[in-house]
């Protein structure tokens, strides 16, 4: 069975296996890297300027904000479980450079269903992979979501929700 695409989800469509519909930003250009740079207030050089990049430290080219992966990671979960569900927490870890020119796609498939009070938990493995499919950013999600026939997920909800 292939696993599906589940969008605005309720606790009893999802399947452990389903993926989150995928965001896609880029090829990422030097003038999207400077902008987030200069909207973050982030001004390390390493986002902007190439030569300083590339010569000072050695970089294999203008870098792909970490802020800005966080952020597309978060908007994919906040995405996929609104308006109806929220997420409790996104956590992640840098392991591998993006670099300008790169294809970014945020990724998301559902690892475990529990419930807990009235609500449904939904754990997700997340991710970021660049055009060629290398895994750069992995990381976890878990949202709340409304079980059929039960309440609406308050906002903001108690975060002693189990992760």
């Amino acid at each position: 069975m292939t696993p599906q695409t589940v969008a605005r989800p309720t606790f009893e469509e999802l399947r452990v296996g389903d993926r989150l519909p995928g965001l896609v930003r880029g090829p990422m250009s030097a003038a999207h890297l400077m902008r987030w740079s200069a909207a973050t207030e982030n001004w390390h050089r390493i986002h902007y300027d190439h030569p300083y990049a590339t010569q000072v430290e050695q970089l294999p080219g203008l870098l792909v904000s970490g802020n800005f992966k966080q952020q597309l990671l978060t908007e994919l979960v906040a995405g996929w479980l609104r308006p109806d569900g929220w997420p409790v927490s996104v956590s992640f870890e840098f392991r591998k450079m993006n670099v300008q020119d790169d294809t970014l796609t945020a990724w998301g498939e559902v690892t475990a269903l529990r419930t807990w009070e009235r609500y449904g938990i939904v754990v997700c493995d997340i991710g970021i992979v660049d055009g060629a499919g290398n895994e750069s950013t992995p990381g976890r999600a878990v949202g709340i979501v409304p079980l059929a026939g039960g309440p609406a997920v308050p906002h903001p909800f108690d975060l002693g929700v189990p992760r």
